[in-house]
């Protein structure tokens, strides 16, 4: 018996309630499903997503959105990452709605279109910040006439992207109230010229907690709905005393392994590799099937542990690659193969092994390895 993920769908579903509830009705929901829905199960998210009737999904490979079109998802799926030019057939060949950054990708985009008698929607994006994907703002509006010109391209949307909109502290949130500007004077531009940017969108988790000056017509909210605020679980200490009102999202991912064998281990004996961990007296130790091939960090040696019955262990010793050892006291009641929750659930989340280890959620659940199976309840 291994490690298995469990995917509870109803939170999921809760959390894309939660959302709604706090954006209003006349907003739509983007789901950001890319790395296989932040590790959750890209079909079986999209799933959840079209029952819950949400606006469009997102990918960051053209892979992501072609897999997810053979499963037979009909919602409108956004590309969000730069493809090659080689990637365009199957763009269209997928319907795929890819985010356009300049001339030169329009101008391949729509010969490619043109050449198959299609016209393909497609978002303009622009950088107001983020130094990543997306046209100046200042370029924004000959962008979209550019794009406007073009007989195999539809203007479909208007995009940006926040860069520090999860953080609370002022000046931060002086930052994104920046980009929100930016990006109002380049739609705005785009709206005098009488072009219609289409959908207009900004908002990522973050702004959907903080800002709600970037909700405009669709959000994007990835780790929320994946069970995350990580304003509060991040960077909210960080001196701001604006009030602001979390979202009381439930992580939708559980990991749960068993104690695959307990063994009795000697005083001044070291338990696993580099015997980094020795024990000050007698005591009993619980192997458990999970290691950091199966995406429990390496980095949480002798910072975590496991619940089992209820109980807390902590973790003895380096974390293998395929199992890790819990310390389970001079006296215990747990059992060879009784489950253990490794995080979510009763365990701490992942978000707190992410902050014990000095990383993000994100991280922590798209890293959990395909070898593990995903159990879906809900």
């Amino acid at each position: 018996m291994r490690v298995k993920a469990v995917i509870h769908l109803d939170y999921f579903k809760e959390n894309i309630s939660l959302v709604r509830a706090k954006i209003g009705k006349n907003t739509d929901i983007c789901v950001p499903v890319k790395a296989d829905a932040y590790g959750h199960g890209a079909y079986e998210i999209a799933g959840v997503c079209e029952e819950a009737g949400v606006g469009c999904l997102g990918v960051a490979a053209v892979q992501e959105g072609t897999e997810l079109r053979k499963k037979g998802i009909k919602l409108p799926i956004l590309l969000f990452s730069q493809p090659s030019y080689e990637e365009i057939p199957e763009i269209l060949g997928t319907e795929l709605i890819p985010f356009v950054s300049n001339f030169s990708f329009a101008d391949e985009l729509n010969a490619q279109a043109v050449s198959r008698g299609a016209k393909i929607p497609v978002h303009l994006k622009i950088d107001t910040g983020m130094r990543r994907l997306g046209c100046e703002p200042e370029e924004a509006l000959s962008l979209a006439r550019h794009i406007c010109g073009c007989k195999g391209l539809k203007l479909a949307g208007t995009a940006t992207h926040l860069a520090v909109s999860d953080s609370a502290d002022a000046g931060d949130r002086a930052q994104t109230e920046r980009q929100i500007s930016l990006f109002n004077e380049a739609v705005n531009n785009i709206k005098a010229a009488g072009i219609d940017p289409g959908i207009v969108h900004a908002a990522n988790s973050g702004a959907v907690i903080l800002h709600p000056g970037a909700w405009f017509d669709m959000v994007r909210p990835g780790i929320l709905l994946y069970g995350y605020d990580t304003v509060s679980a991040g960077k909210a200490s960080s001196g701001s005393k604006d009030p602001y009102e979390p979202v009381p999202v439930k992580p939708v991912m559980e990991l749960r392994s068993v104690v695959s064998l307990i063994k009795k281990i000697k005083k001044g004996e070291s338990v696993s590799y580099g015997g980094t961990w020795t024990t000050c007296e007698d005591t009993f130790i619980g192997v458990i099937n999970a290691g950091y091939a199966d995406g429990l960090p390496r980095l949480a040696s002798g910072k975590w542990q496991v619940v089992i019955s209820g109980k807390t262990y902590p973790l003895a010793g380096r974390i293998c690659m395929d199992q890790c050892m819990a310390n389970l006291g001079v006296e215990h009641d747990v059992k060879q193969f009784q489950e253990a929750v490794i995080f979510g659930g009763e365990a701490p989340d992942a978000g707190v092994l992410a902050e014990r280890i000095g990383t993000i959620p994100y991280e922590i659940t798209c890293n959990i390895n395909k070898r593990v199976p995903r159990v879906y309840i809900g």
